[in-house]
Order: C-alpha cells, then sequence, then structure tokens
C-alpha cells in the first residue's frame, strides 16, 4: 500500500480554525444546501429523473440509481467528509448533517450507500490516522473513491451475524482472517477500516483496527461475499467480506494495536450524532407524503381541516421531528466543543432519534389508509421510507450498544453533575452560530459534566421568574415535572455501582438511561427555546412548539402534567402547514426546498 509516499505532504493548515473562512460560514452552507436542492430539483415531478419515481423504480430494481450517485458526484459530495485541513470542506458536524438531508430527504439509500459510510469510516482515520493515512484516505475521498468500515457487532450494533474477524502474528507477520457478512459498500470501496480481534484476552484491549488498501491485498486471499437480503435499502449495496491468512502490510495499524475499542468509542462520539441527524430528511419526507395525501384525500372521509384527530397527529409527528432535531443539534455541536459528555449525547441521540421517528411514521401511517402498501405512484415513497428507516437506524441492536455507552456514566453524572452544575454552553443551542474546527483527536468518551441537564434547571428557574411570558402558566408546572424528574433520576443513578458489572448492562440500568434520554430530549428543547429569544425565527423562540413538546415528551415519560395544560396543536398545525405550503424543511432551520 502506497500510504507512506502518499503522506510525505505535510499537512500546513491542520491546526488552523476554519470557521471564519468564507467557504464555511454559515452563508456558504445554505448555498450548498440550496444547490442541492436544485440539482435534485421537484421530487414530485414524475418526469423528474432524480425524482421519487426514478427512486421508487431504482428500489424495485434493487440497484443503487446511478443519475443520483452521477449528481453527487459532480457536487463533490465526497469533500464534505474529509476535513478542511486535508483540502476537504468539513469543519463542523452539524453542518455536515444538514448537508446531507437534502439527500436522505430523497432516498436513504442513496444518502447511506454513497457518502454516510466514507464518513463514518473516516472518522477512525481521521481521529487516529497518522498523517501518511490521514493524506490517502483524503485523497481517495477527494478523488472520487470511497471507504467501507467493519466494525465489531456490540461496538456498533450491527448484529445481523456474529461474526468478526481476527488479526494473528507480530509486527511485519500480521496476517487478517474471518468473514463479516454485511459491510456497506465493502464491494465498492477501495479504502477498508476494518475492526478485527488481535487478542484472546478479556477486556478493551482485545480488538485493533486497520487501514487497508483493497487494491494492494492479495486476490487470492480477499472474497465478496454476495449481497445479503434486505426489505429496505434495497439500493444500498449490503454485501461483505472474507479474508483468509490475509497479509497485512506493516503501515497497515489505524493507531496503537489493542485500541480499537477505544478508537471505536471516539469514532461514536461523532458518527451516532451525525448519522440520525441525517436520517431526519427521510422523516420530513414521510410527513411530506402523509400531508400532500391528507390535503388531497382528506382523511376519514373529511377535509383534514376538518378532521381535529388528524391534524393533533400530524402537529404530533411535526414536534417530533423538531424535538430529534434539538437533540442531534446539541450532539453534533457538543463535538465541535469538545466535550467529554459528546459521547453520551451522541449515544443517547442514537438511541433516542429511531424511536421518535418510528412512532412519528407509524402514526402518520394511519391516515393513508391502505396507501402505505404502494410501492409506486404518487405516495409510494411513503412506504419505502417505512421500509428503510429501521434499517438505517440500525434497530434494537444498535438501541442495546447506545444504552451500553450511556448506562456506565450514569452513577458519576448523578452525583457530580446534575442538579449542582450551572449553564455554561449557549454555544450548544445556536442553530447558526460559529464553532471551533472539529477535532477527532478531541473527541473524548469520558463525561466530566453534563451541560444539558444543567440548561434544564437554568430554563425552569428562567420560566418560574416569568421569563416564559404568558406561557409562564403553563410552562411552570411542566417545568417542575421534569426538575423533579431529573431529581428522581440522579436518587437512582447516584445509588449504582460506579462501573460495575451490573451498571453495565442490566434492565434497571438500561430502563434509566432510556429514561435520561427523555430528560435530554427535554432539555435540548428548552435550551434551544431559550437561547432563540431575541432572534429571527419568531416561531422557535415562541412557546407553542415548546409546550406541545415538552408535554409529548412527558407523556413518554409517564409524569404527570397539569390537567389544564393546552396543547398548542392549531399552532404548530399552523406552522406545519405554512411550511409545507412555501416548500421549506420541517426541521429546525426552516429551509427553502426545491418544489
Amino acid at each position: 500500500m502506497a500510504l507512506t509516499m502518499l503522506g510525505m505532504q505535510e499537512d500546513q493548515a491542520a491546526a488552523r480554525p476554519r470557521t471564519a473562512d468564507p467557504l464555511h460560514s454559515e452563508a456558504a452552507v445554505v448555498a450548498r444546501v440550496a444547490d442541492l436542492e436544485r440539482r435534485f430539483g421537484d421530487p414530485w415531478d414524475p418526469a423528474n429523473p432524480l425524482g421519487h419515481a426514478a427512486i421508487l423504480a431504482a428500489d424495485e430494481r434493487g440497484l443503487p440509481q446511478a443519475e443520483a450517485e452521477q449528481l453527487l458526484d459532480d457536487f463533490g459530495l465526497n469533500a464534505e467528509f474529509v476535513p478542511a485541513a486535508l483540502g476537504g470542506r468539513l469543519v463542523r458536524a452539524d453542518t455536515l448533517a444538514r448537508l446531507l438531508r437534502p439527500v436522505f430527504r430523497r432516498d436513504q439509500a442513496l444518502g447511506t450507500g454513497y457518502g454516510a459510510f466514507s464518513a463514518l469510516a473516516g472518522a477512525s482515520v481521521w481521529a487516529a490516522g497518522n498523517r501518511a493515512q490521514q493524506r490517502w484516505a483524503a485523497d481517495l475521498l477527494l478523488g472520487g473513491g470511497r471507504l467501507a468500515v467493519s466494525y465489531r457487532e456490540l461496538a456498533h450494533g450491527n448484529a445481523f451475524l456474529r461474526d468478526e474477524f481476527t488479526l494473528s502474528g507480530g509486527s511485519g507477520d500480521r496476517v487478517l482472517s474471518g468473514t463479516k457478512r454485511v459491510i456497506i459498500n465493502a464491494d465498492r470501496a477501495r479504502g477498508l477500516v476494518i475492526v478485527c480481534r488481535s487478542s484472546h484476552d478479556p477486556g478493551s484491549r482485545s480488538h485493533s483496527t486497520l487501514l487497508l488498501d483493497r487494491d494492494a491485498l492479495p486476490a487470492d486471499r480477499v472474497r465478496d461475499l454476495e449481497r445479503f437480503p434486505m426489505v429496505g435499502m434495497r439500493g444500498c449495496r449490503m454485501t461483505g467480506l472474507e479474508f483468509t491468512d490475509c497479509p497485512v502490510p506493516e503501515d497497515g495499524l489505524l493507531g496503537e494495536e489493542g485500541h480499537g475499542v477505544e478508537l471505536a468509542l471516539r469514532s461514536f462520539a461523532f458518527t451516532r450524532g451525525i448519522l440520525p441527524s441525517m436520517v431526519l430528511g427521510g422523516g420530513d419526507t414521510a410527513l411530506r407524503t402523509a400531508l400532500r395525501f391528507a390535503g388531497s384525500h382528506g382523511v376519514g372521509g373529511r377535509a383534514v381541516e376538518r378532521n381535529p384527530q388528524a391534524r393533533r397527529t400530524l402537529a404530533g409527528a411535526f414536534t417530533d421531528l423538531l424535538i430529534c432535531d434539538c437533540l442531534a443539534l446539541v450532539s453534533t455541536r457538543a463535538a465541535g466543543l469538545g466535550l467529554g459528555v459528546t459521547g453520551v449525547y451522541a449515544a443517547a441521540t442514537k438511541y433516542l432519534l429511531p424511536i421518535l421517528l418510528h412512532d412519528a411514521v407509524h402514526e402518520l401511517s394511519v391516515l393513508l389508509g391502505s396507501s402505505i402498501y404502494a410501492r409506486d405512484g404518487e405516495f409510494g415513497i411513503f412506504q419505502k421510507h417505512v421500509r428503510d428507516l429501521p434499517v438505517t437506524s440500525l434497530g434494537r441492536a444498535g438501541a442495546a450498544a447506545a444504552l451500553s455507552t450511556i448506562s456506565p456514566e450514569l452513577s458519576a453524572l448523578a452525583r457530580r453533575s446534575w442538579l449542582v452544575d450551572r449553564p455554561s454552553n449557549r454555544a450548544l443551542f445556536q442553530l447558526r452560530g460559529e464553532l471551533p474546527t472539529l477535532d477527532f483527536r478531541r473527541l473524548k468518551a469520558f463525561a466530566a459534566d453534563d451541560p444539558l441537564c444543567a440548561e434544564l434547571v437554568a430554563a425552569a428557574e428562567s420560566i418560574e421568574d416569568g421569563g416564559a411570558g404568558e406561557s409562564s402558566a403553563v410552562l411552570r408546572p411542566i417545568g417542575r415535572h421534569l426538575v423533579a424528574e431529573l431529581r428522581r433520576l440522579r436518587e437512582a443513578c447516584a445509588a449504582l455501582a460506579p462501573l460495575s458489572r451490573h451498571s453495565l448492562a442490566n434492565p434497571h440500568t438500561y430502563a434509566l438511561a432510556d429514561r435520561y434520554t427523555l430528560v435530554l430530549a427535554a432539555a435540548a428543547c428548552l435550551g434551544v427555546w431559550r437561547h432563540q429569544q431575541g432572534g429571527r425565527d419568531t416561531f422557535l423562540a415562541g412557546s407553542d412548539w415548546l409546550v406541545t413538546a415538552l408535554l409529548r415528551i412527558c407523556t413518554r415519560l409517564g409524569i404527570g402534567t397539569p390537567a389544564h395544560a393546552p396543547g398548542p396543536e392549531a399552532e404548530v398545525f399552523a406552522e406545519l402547514s405554512r411550511r409545507f405550503t412555501q416548500v421549506s424543511s420541517f426541521d429546525l432551520y426552516d429551509t427553502p426546498l426545491a418544489s
């Protein structure tokens, strides 16, 4: 492999912040999103070769849509996955997620197969690779190539089959063997990031990570496996690899031997936040399709304007998308700030967003009736997103892996942080505010404090003092209920034995971790609302969406809410209708979309 020769170039810009560069400003991000939307065109136009009809036809064939991949080639999407210091456009995690939403809004298989997993694989290289490895991977992506990544199932939630790779031998004599049945783009990627068992000893030092050039490996020692049959994400190439005593080049080790689990956890602090944030684009299309159907066909024989239950369902799904985006925003911005709790927030995002999206899409499916089974036509795209969402989120396996990351941190956070810390990270909640250049080597898995829970307490105190204006009377009891829930959670988590086997994985700690993610979601909503006051976004600065969001979270928590608290679905539905009519996104950014 030519990693060493390609890496001799000096990376002179490595330490320079880039957020002030016009190329990476908010205006530049908005322009790139608008450019992608323009290139994709109107998804509802049946004559559009990149519209829903063409996407559904490609899905039926089980193939990637060639025209869409060519569009992304021409756009240079791979540059978004490469750090700016290496010649790409990656500066911030939150803006990367925003840039991929137009792709996921059209086709989650396209977003995952074309680019998302190159971004996920790249995270390990940017976090632990030497200069030569980083230069090689950057040149590969910037030249239009792909990276594929194979995590072991417990670390990443890829539990299709319990198989893994093994690395044996010592320095200069390492060989790789084993099979992994499902690796996205394994048959199309030249760069392979492989997590493999390198020791039979128990503990976290039993795995290592490799970066391999597929073209430089002996062809008779590597075999592509057949595509794994899937109901969803049919246009995403899920194949696998089999290595048979394959020699590993001396420069193939990524980071230190035995540090594979540690590297995976650091990478997950980035990847677990951005992938669910990207997938919100698919939830946008599902909600938009349901609105389109309700507007043209009615619901239950009535126009949607005269069907209160249908309006509540639609407003509720919109609110759930906003809740999701609030937590995703905090998770991705925490990565840019280099907070120690980033890994916990990313795991919470990875766990909770698929649940909220699944439930929202399920509720929306009732509005479409038998049309949810349509695989083509105007509303066939809804059924495709229903099939794709569980695969994108990695289902229950991904949930268990995320909870396993959160659980060990609960005891320490409860003892030293909850109801003690004061909020100090306004930058977590600024939708368009600048951040330091993302430094993958600063990503940590150790949570020193919890600014989100501190924000929950501060926001509740602000509401008690009348900080919500006319809505204070409604929000005060909700804030009290949420602070009381945090207090109960603190008492239960402080009683856990720190880092014991029982605190890592059992039904009790998983239940506590589940409740904690909902508290974080409520805190994220409160933080976004509180720090929008006086800003240009009057809807987010208003309390209608916040009241609706907090009531929905309290319902999931099973905690009491004031009986007289109104759920302002009518106001939220009015905002949803405005965005639908004006064709803008249903996330926090209210972004103009292609008609």
